[in-house]
Formats: structure tokens, C-alpha cells, sequence
């Protein structure tokens, strides 16, 4: 059956999939691939694995060999000179007055292309930028428009949280996050709370959701009501991860309570029990 081995080209990059040939791969190897921008380093992820013929990508492409030491060497030589471009492109749209912040440049192995990050609100007309850093540079040079979350990834920073940003220390992807997430969390739908520094919502808040949906499944919902051993009580509140709920006593006092500790949840009463016909019917 054929083999493919994963490759990431960038520390949290996407897994890309290659043929591994005849050459015994194992994760951490550095092999030198085929891409669509040229021959590129990358770090082997997933050791080689058997697939079926159908699943073959029809693009697929090849480890060409193990990177050596003159392959490593020359990525960081191309490496160095990308602080320059990354400075030569930020004068530029300081000149052309362009609406877009400049977030990294990223050179190919064989130093024929420059790829900017960028990040705008909208759409940028950069044919201009592009002509006279090329000119510069003496490359080609391709811009790329990143999306919020990406920008922030590329960046760096921290959350309210006090640790490092989830997008820039271990998450590969990014999850659909919605604020049914926040809701079904009992959490704040403040946006300057659940937002993080790319001004959509937290990955986080996707975490535990699961979690939170399962266990309130178990438990009785806020306005029921439920027998304790110090008689009935109306529930006000939950907390899933405690397994517990907050309830309010005919007293007006309120309480935290085990689920263990409920007799019973009281049935709501029928709203058409106990009311009579007018006698009429319809024909």
C-alpha cells in the first residue's frame, strides 16, 4: 500500500502530507521536500503511514532526501536576511501610505521569494509596494493578507488568563468558537471578557463546553423545583464542574447542594390540569 509522511513547514503550521519513497523517515527527521514554492525544509511529524490508493492526494509530491548540514545552513543564511525585508517593507508603506500593519517575512530555501504577512480591514491595492520591493530586494516578493486570529498568532502575547496565547504555543488550527459556548458556561456575554486580543471570541471558551453540556444534562435546570432534606426549594443556579446546585429555600435563604443530596425534583404541574370544559364542542 503507499505511504505518506506528515511534514510542518512552521512550528504551529498546518501537517502536510508527502511521499516518503524509499527513504525511512521518523519523527523529528528534517528532510528536504517538493512544493509548489520550491524545494523546502520541513520537520517530519508523523512517522510514515499505509494508505489506500484512493486516498493519494493527487498533488501529492516527494521527500526528495534528509536535510544536511549545508541544507540547515543555508535556511538559516536565507533566515537572517528576513528582518531586513521585514524593515525594508514597513518604509515602503510608511511612503505609500497603505492602511496595512507588516507582520513578517518569510524567504523560500533557495532565496528567489519573499512572502510578507500582512494584516489590513479590507481590501489593500499593493501592486505598487510589491513592484518597488522587489526592486529593492532583488526577489520576488508575494504578499499575503492574514485574517485577525492569524495576525495575533504571529504576533505573540498573552491572555487574561496570564499565559502564553493558545494560537501561538500550541494550537495547530483554530475551532469554530460561538457564544452559545459562553452561554451554556454560565459565563459573562460582556465581548470585552470573552474576547481575546485578536477581538474574537476566546478558543478557549470551546475547551470545556462539552464538558459543561454533558453534566448540566444531569442536573435540574433554574427555576425548578426540588425536594431536600430541608424541604422544597426552588433551583436559581449551577455548577457542573462541582456537580452541585444553588438553590433558594422557602425561607428566601439560598444554598449550595450536592446532586447526592436531593430527594427529588418536584414535577411541574400541568397547565391545562384542573380546569373544566365549557361543554361546548366543535362540529
Amino acid at each position: 500500500m503507499p505511504l505518506l509522511v506528515g511534514v510542518r513547514f512552521r512550528r504551529l503550521g498546518k501537517i502536510y502530507h508527502f511521499d516518503p519513497g524509499e527513504l525511512e523517515l521518523k519523527d523529528g527527521d528534517i528532510v528536504l521536500v517538493e512544493t509548489a514554492r520550491g524545494q523546502e525544509l520541513g520537520n517530519v511529524i508523523e512517522d510514515p503511514f499505509e494508505v489506500a490508493e484512493e486516498e493519494v492526494p493527487d498533488d501529492l509530491k516527494p521527500v526528495l532526501r534528509l536535510a544536511g548540514e549545508a541544507d540547515i545552513q543555508k535556511a538559516r543564511s536565507v533566515k537572517e536576511k528576513e528582518p531586513e525585508a521585514l524593515e525594508e517593507c514597513e518604509k515602503l508603506v510608511r511612503n505609500f501610505k497603505l492602511p496595512m500593519k507588516v507582520l513578517k517575512a518569510e524567504y523560500s530555501l533557495d532565496g528567489n521569494l519573499v512572502t510578507i504577512f500582512f494584516g489590513a480591514e479590507g481590501r489593500i491595492d499593493f501592486r505598487e509596494l510589491v513592484r518597488e520591493l522587489s526592486r529593492k530586494l532583488k526577489t520576488r516578493v508575494e504578499l499575503r493578507q492574514v485574517g485577525p486570529r492569524d495576525e495575533t498568532r504571529l504576533l505573540g502575547g498573552f491572555g487574561r488568563c496570564g499565559r502564553s496565547l493558545c494560537c501561538a504555543s500550541f494550537l495547530t488550527e483554530f475551532s469554530p468558537v460561538s457564544i452559545k459556548m459562553a452561554k451554556e458556561q454560565d459565563l459573562p456575554l460582556n465581548p470585552m471578557k470573552i474576547s481575546g486580543l485578536c477581538g474574537r471570541l476566546l478558543c478557549c471558551l470551546g475547551y470545556e463546553f462539552e464538558q459543561y453540556r454533558e453534566m448540566k444534562q444531569k442536573m435540574p435546570r433554574d427555576g425548578e423545583k426540588v425536594l431536600l432534606p430541608q424541604g422544597e426549594a426552588v433551583v436559581v443556579g449551577s455548577r457542573p464542574l462541582e456537580n452541585s446546585i444553588i438553590v433558594e429555600l422557602a425561607s428566601g435563604s439560598r444554598i449550595e447542594v450536592g446532586l447526592s443530596e436531593l430527594k427529588s425534583q418536584i414535577p411541574a404541574k400541568d397547565k391545562n390540569s384542573g380546569k373544566k370544559g365549557n361543554g361546548k364542542s366543535k362540529g
